[in-house]
């Protein structure tokens, strides 16, 4: 079967099309990205004073402070792995 220039000129357009919203999704999944990440980044930041205060926290209360801690780092566990799959 032969190729016309005009069915390669359609080919070359629909990718371009194609190659555009691909474009445009991984721009916008790295712009959702770094939003996270600068979330998490504030996270980062207020959860090291509070483990530190944890332990005689804990005692006092009964363990929900390290539980509550613990709820944290695992919602900020979750968010790296969001941006990571985001970012592949």
């Amino acid at each position: 079967m032969s190729t016309t220039k005009s069915e390669l000129d359609r080919v070359m357009q629909e990718l371009q099309r194609q190659r555009d919203e691909l474009n445009l999704k991984m721009y916008l999944a790295k712009a959702e990205a770094k939003d996270e990440w600068q979330e998490l980044e504030r996270k980062w930041q207020e959860i090291g004073p509070k483990l530190d205060a944890a332990g005689s926290e804990a005692v006092k209360t009964g363990g929900n402070v390290l539980a509550g801690l613990q709820l944290s780092l695992e919602e900020m566990r979750k968010g790296y792995a969001r941006i990571r799959d985001r970012l592949h």
